[in-house]
């Protein structure tokens, strides 16, 4: 820990120096700079610094705490300047106000040990929320994914993009754009669905959310991280290039050009046996070239020399570092490494030429500009540090809303839910006492807290028992048994519990954690998707007790429900909803709160049955050549409701033919717009989610039976109804044809409402009319959605022009 008060600043530069002066471009400033720093001091901007990290293993990753034996100290990593502070508040818990004037005093002393006087970019992590000490702990992106609700995902970005800035932080690692593949990864959690669709449209605007407040959004991890074989953390990918095209890239281009995101992180990943790290095709050629991105690309933490160790495609860390220069990288991460010592070496000898580091710098120094750290008056210590608090009342508000809507009801038979009044319930399971069991691996508390136990999670963090003991008097609790292990000692007391109650809540599923330390989480992958240790034998023996069970699932990923959960009468899903998640579920469960979270993820039968996904071909859903049917029990999009609702009239509009009997034309360079009408028959108010989805019957190369191209939610109230409309850009049905360009093929194809992937209520024919059609990055890359409630204007809603 650094003074609490910076230190006095007494290089600071003048305006007259023409890297500070505001009437230049970003770019003349920054190569102001470039001619003027040595080749150590070019390179220091090229590095971070992880101050306070545990190199023995339990603080960083496998593989990792080598290289941090390897990081000079303060002194000596400053000597020349700093490109990069690595979470300085996401390291080991500090109190808010004290870290932030921490910080200004390391950035104080970085900038004057540099005779340009530069700070440094300060990063964090924030999938969840600020990672930091008593900041406000958000649902998970899964839990994004499950609201179908990209303003509120922007809206909470924004909050934790100013929380970031009042701390003196400049960069954000998130989102996680990687379109989940295999349910068995552990990283699953972080992921924000299964659907490209879906995680575009709510990853950008989480990135507006960072952007719009001043946060540099953090693109990760591009490209095919998730698509591992086996679900294994960092295994090879056996991708092709119509998957990495159509399914894995179309998230990171829409959080470019929608969101406006300046930094891109790079994925782990091998493509092919080509690492990514190390791939100026997909780093250059395509992420600049094709799509003009101009900002900053980061390493993932110790990739750069993951080349030589895990990969082996570089003999040392100096051709590692000339590798991920070549492919593009800007800036390694964590800490001082393969772009330390080994680079100046390789600059030196000829190995790696010097143009490679002038072109990351300037990338480094225009981002520097952008943030005003180059202005004359930056000063290291933010405003009002004195009143920053990171938890407060308008922030849990925001983590409530979302998990409320975050909540899927999967299933309701016999109308179990809500829990009627008067009712002697039970609560068993090992996540219903666990306030933890809210969290993901990313969350503060579960990646830095556990290992300071001291400290406490910083937060109130109810366990669903906590909230749900005020709303239900007659509450018994038995956990039953633990996440993991094999213990079944316990189950006896949960058995009497359930067979003496009058319905029975039984919360099981995930505990957070890495590297093996949790069983969801970065580096805890699953060999199948059975519940871990003996929870499956917990739920079977309640359900045999005949007494009404509701399944609560708070998990990072799914599990297969196959028939021996049949028996359930109520399924809940959460995805690790975050800090105000157990009241949002108490809500859920006793009726204060109407469910309206949809899945971004189907839920399997079979545990075994995997990879599979929505998005196939007619061949990859059930057919009789195979024995195997891959049909989920709950499938992409699906969620249910405490009311009903009638969807009606389906029509497209501008048409003559109402009746929907021929194809309407639709240029392929042109738009069509679609239409239903929804009517909430119930007695209480409600959230439905219309989901609009492309059937192409015949296409050059096989598409999926249907996939996402609009959504939208609508809130009714009793009898009302209300016209759900979607403008649909004829761009968004193009794919990679056999040529591997993208295209928009004429033809016959469908825009389908569904109330999920599985369950579709009106189909609209339509024929795509013209010459096929070659598009690239300028394309339109979303619809338009529009709510209409009886006379009211359009309301622009879910989606951006």
């Amino acid at each position: 820990m650094r003074s609490q008060l910076p230190v006095d600043h007494s290089r600071a530069v003048t305006s007259a120096e023409p890297w500070r002066d505001p009437r230049l471009s970003p770019a003349d400033r920054a190569e102001a700079l470039v001619g003027r720093m040595s080749l150590e001091e070019k390179i220091a901007q090229l590095v971070g610094l992880w101050i306070g990290a545990d190199a023995s293993g339990e603080g960083v990753a496998p593989h990792q705490s080598d290289m941090m034996d390897h990081a000079p100290q303060w002194s000596e990593a400053i000597r020349h300047g700093l490109g990069q502070l690595t979470r300085p508040f996401g390291t080991a818990p500090v109190d808010p106000v004290l870290g932030a004037r921490s910080l200004a005093a390391y950035q104080a002393e970085i900038m004057a040990a540099s005779q340009f006087g530069i700070p440094a970019q300060v990063h964090e992590e924030c999938l969840t929320g600020f990672a930091a000490w008593r900041a406000t702990v958000y649902p998970t992106p899964l839990s994004w994914g499950a609201s179908f609700d990209p303003q509120l995902v922007e809206e909470m970005a924004q909050r934790i993009g100013r929380s970031m800035r009042a701390a003196g932080v400049h960069q954000g690692l998130a989102p996680v754009l990687d379109v989940t593949r295999d349910y068995r990864w552990g990283r699953t959690e972080e992921t924000i669905g299964e659907d490209p669709y879906l995680v575009g449209t709510v990853g950008s605007a989480y990135v507006r959310g960072l952007e719009t407040v001043g946060v540099v959004a953090t693109l990760k991890h591009f490209a095919g991280y998730s698509a591992s074989r086996g679900g294994r953390n960092l295994a090879p990918v056996p991708m092709g290039p119509r998957e990495l095209a159509d399914v894995v890239l179309p998230p990171f281009e829409m959080a470019l050009r929608l969101g406006g995101a300046r930094s891109v992180m790079h994925s782990y990943a091998e493509i092919d046996g080509l690492p990514v790290a190390a791939d100026a095709g997909l780093l250059t050629g395509l992420l600049r070239d094709d799509w003009n991105f101009s900002g900053t690309v980061v390493a993932d933490y110790f990739a750069v020399r993951f080349l030589q160790t895990l990969h082996r495609v570089a003999g040392d860390a100096g051709q590692a570092a000339g590798l991920a220069l070549r492919a593009g990288i800007d800036v390694e991460l964590p800490t001082v490494d393969a772009f330390g010592t080994p680079l100046v070496e390789a600059v030196k000898s000829g190995a790696v030429d010097e143009a490679l580091i002038d072109r990351a710098l300037r990338r480094v120094l225009i981002q520097k500009v952008e943030l005003g750290l180059l202005d004359a008056d930056w000063q290291p210590l933010p405003d009002d540090v004195d009143q920053l608090r990171l938890d407060d009342e308008a922030g849990q508000d925001l983590a409530l809303r979302l998990a409320r809507e975050s909540i899927v009801l999967l299933r309701n038979t016999d109308a179990v839910l809500p829990l009627a009044a008067r009712q002697r319930v039970a609560l068993v399971g090992p996540l219903a006492d666990d306030p933890m069991a809210m969290l993901g691996c990313y969350t503060f508390p579960l990646h830095v807290g556990v290992k300071h136990p001291e400290y406490g999670p910083g937060l109130e963090i109810p366990s669903l028992r906590d909230a749900l003991g005020p709303l239900v008097p007659d509450l018994r609790y038995e956990p039953g048994c633990t996440v993991t292990g094999d213990d079944t000692s316990g189950i006896a007391a949960a058995v009497a519990a359930a067979a003496d109650s009058d319905v029975c809540v039984i919360a099981v599923g995930d505990r957070a954690g890495m590297f093996g330390r949790g069983t969801s989480g970065e580096g805890c992958d699953a060999a199948d998707l059975n519940l871990p240790g003996v929870q499956s034998e917990l739920v079977r023996a309640v359900l045999a007790t005949g007494t009404p069970v509701i399944l609560v699932l708070l998990t990072g990923r799914p599990y297969a429900l196959g028939a021996e959960f049949d028996s359930a009468l109520g399924v809940v899903q959460a995805f690790f909803p975050g800090q105000q998640g157990g009241q949002a579920l108490a809500e859920v469960l006793t009726g204060a709160v109407n469910p309206s979270g949809r899945l971004p993820v189907s839920v399997p039968r079979d545990a075994g049955g995997l990879p599979a996904s929505y998005l196939a071909p007619p061949l990859g859903h059930r057919s009789e050549v195979s024995s195997v049917d891959p049909t989920p029990t709950f499938p992409f999009g699906h969620g249910l409701s405490y009311t009903t609702f009638e969807w009606e009239d389906a029509t497209v509009l501008g048409s003559p033919d109402t009746d929907l009997r021929e194809p309407a034309d639709w240029a392929v360079d042109g738009e069509v717009s679609v239409r239903i009408t929804v009517r909430n028959t119930g007695h209480r108010a409600g959230t439905d989610v219309v989901q609009l989805y492309l059937h192409d019957p015949v296409a050059q190369t096989t598409r999926p039976v249907v996939r996402l191209v609009g959504y939208v939610r609508v809130t009714l109230e009793p009898g009302e109804s209300a016209y759900a409309t979607f403008v649909v850009p004829a761009d968004v049905t193009s794919f990679t044809g056999v040529s591997g360009r993208r295209i928009v093929e004429p033809g016959d194809v469908e825009l389908r409402f569904g109330r999920s992937s599985g369950k579709m209520v009106a189909a609209v024919p339509l024929r795509l009319v013209g010459a096929e059609r070659q598009i690239g990055h300028q394309r339109r890359l979303e619809s338009l959605a529009l709510v209409e409630h009886g006379d009211a204007l359009p309301q622009i809603s879910e989606a951006r022009t």
